[in-house]
């Protein structure tokens, strides 16, 4: 008999739906979502009523290139995508967002984006 080893993606799959079952955007109170590769991170705020995403910020979108020149690592890369994505968010007229990690463990680089989005205004 051996022992099945269950694959951290599965895991993360499993913690996604769990979440996502809680968690629901609405075109005033949009859901931030956060992926995390291994080189990039990305937001995106998304209305679940009209299945449409309001705006979306990455760390390889041209936007950002200045600042993310000058950022010293990936948590610094990510905290500046959160003040990106609150800024395009206040632009709409959004301040409330309810925050999707997506499966991912709330530390490191998902924990800067959420760092990053409240200094720049955001409300969770």
């Amino acid at each position: 008999m051996s022992i099945r080893k269950v694959k951290s993606y599965k895991k993360r799959e499993k913690r996604k739906i769990r979440i996502r079952k809680k968690i629901f955007g609405t075109p005033e109170k949009p859901r931030l979502s956060v992926y995390r590769s291994l080189n990039h991170m990305y937001a995106q705020l998304i209305d679940d009523t009209n299945h449409l995403s309001i705006a979306t910020v990455s760390t390889s979108s041209k936007v950002l290139a200045d600042d993310l020149a000058s950022a010293k690592g990936k948590v610094d890369k990510a905290r500046l995508v959160g003040k990106e994505i609150a800024r395009v968010a206040q632009e709409k007229n959004i301040s409330t967002v309810v925050f999707d990690r997506n499966g991912y463990l709330y530390h490191g680089r998902v924990k800067a984006v959420a760092d990053g989005a409240r200094e720049a205004g955001l409300q969770f």
